[in-house]
């Protein structure tokens, strides 16, 4: 049997293409009851029982039998030993992503992270005090696939901001150990690490074990139940984002080659089954060619069943009126990556208001942003882009106000103050700013 893919295809003229969009778009962000209910227990067991209970899941769903937790520990020769030990090429790719991520991050803190202060003309100094967590968490997937990748994107934006502990976890099935997430981290400047994965993994990070440090915030990708853990514990410890499969929207005017557009659809259609793909061009012969192209190149793919079942359930090749519509629909989507795969992608960039990341021209592939261009991978997903951010050093550090009034300024603050706190019937406010008026 031949394995095809078929996006749904449609058109913004058609009458029902409103209803057959909003279907294609849905998808519940809520996990399923078992395992929300499978969660719950787990993390109640670990804030009980700390590295008992994590040994046992470990054991139950790893497949890896420790005698103590020690055994799951990651020594930081065991990281450089893994470094010293990959091919020299993929040490080189590690060290110039690093490199570039780092550069990226670097700039961001400049531009937005620092601690400022001034004085107005009585003397009173306002300000923002900005200091780093002191100890982070990073989820590193280790399932399906390992993300060294995702190693850099968590750890070096930490390490920029001043974070003083980076723990990382990662599930290791069966005992197998990705010797790129290793050197990923001894490269990153992770502090410590440990082989655990899943939704105790979230617990002892949030609670503390014996041997596992609480941290004060936890970020990085996970499957179903590290989404359902993260979202139970966050209030104990913060958390960057709840994600959601992964997207690519590509806004074409159909002068890139097709079999370019097809593969950078496969890009994210490739990570799972839930993945979306989606396509907006005004141009619909050139629509017709990527479908033509999705159909010769799917059999060369070895993840070719995922990416088939992703682009058949979910994807879509959307036919628009103009390249200013799709603009609009992209808006509406607000998609996790957004290609503008167009002769002149600054025309449209200036329309483009909500997505988590957005690549340029033809030349500017979704895959590069993943590994080295620079800026973070770990992106909002399903539409949350019109409200949150990537991750950045700005996740990682927190502000703290600065107030220092002066002799002069709290005659002036101390009669705006009084006069608002007994409007609100607080009168030991009032008395605390009166008693310093001359």
């Amino acid at each position: 049997m031949t394995l095809s893919a078929s996006p749904v295809r449609l058109s913004t003229a058609s009458a029902t293409f409103e209803a057959e969009f909003k279907a294609r778009l849905h998808w519940s962000a809520d996990a399923d009851a078992a395992i929300e209910l499978r969660v719950a227990d787990i993390l109640a067991d670990v804030q009980k029982r700390g590295d008992a209970a994590v040994l046992e899941y470990t054991a139950r769903f790893d497949g890896v039998n420790a005698a103590s937790m020690a055994d799951l520990e990651l020594t930081q020769a065991e990281l450089s030993a893994a470094f010293e030990a990959i091919p020299a090429a993929q040490r080189e790719a590690l060290q110039a992503a690093t490199k570039r991520v780092r550069s990226y991050h670097e700039a961001q803190k400049k531009a937005s992270g620092e601690s400022w202060s001034y004085r107005d003309e009585d003397g009173t100094l306002l300000g923002q005090k900005v200091t780093p967590l002191d100890r982070v968490g990073i989820y590193v997937p280790g399932g399906k696939a390992a993300y060294p990748s995702s190693v850099l994107m968590n750890a070096i934006p930490a390490h920029v901001a001043g974070v003083a502990e980076i723990i990382m976890v990662v599930p290791t099935p069966k005992g197998e150990k990705n010797a790129l997430v290793l050197a990923a981290a001894f490269v990153a400047g992770v502090t410590r690490a440990f082989t655990v994965g899943g939704a105790q993994a979230v617990a002892a990070l949030a609670f503390g074990t014996a041997t596992v440090p609480k941290v004060d915030k936890i970020t990085g990708p996970g499957n179903a139940y590290v989404a359902s853990a993260k979202k139970r514990v966050f209030g104990s410890v913060g958390i960057d984002m709840i994600a959601g499969p992964s997207e690519i929207l590509v806004l074409a005017d159909g002068t890139t080659p097709p079999d370019w557009v097809a593969m950078d659809l496969f890009s994210q259609a490739e990570h799972d089954e839930l993945a979306q793909s989606i396509l907006l061009c005004p141009d619909a012969a050139y629509i017709a060619q990527v479908q033509l192209a999705i159909n010769r190149l799917l059999p060369t793919m070895p993840r070719r069943r995922i990416i088939a079942k992703s682009l058949s359930d979910r994807g879509a090749l959307i036919l628009t009126r103009s390249m200013e519509e799709a603009c609009d629909i992209s808006n509406r989507i607000a998609p996790e990556h957004l290609e503008v795969s167009s002769r002149e992608p600054h025309r449209w960039e200036p329309r483009l208001k909500h997505a988590g990341a957005i690549f340029l021209g033809a030349y500017t592939s979704e895959s590069l942003g993943d590994y080295c261009a620079g800026p973070n991978h770990v992106l909002p997903t399903s539409g949350t882009a019109r409200f949150s951010s990537p991750l950045g050093v700005y996740d990682f550090q927190k502000r703290s106000s600065l107030i220092e009034v002066s002799e002069a300024g709290a005659q002036t603050l101390g009669q705006i103050a009084s006069v608002l706190a007994h409007g609100e019937g607080l009168q030991a406010h009032a008395r605390a700013a009166e008693m310093r008026l001359r």
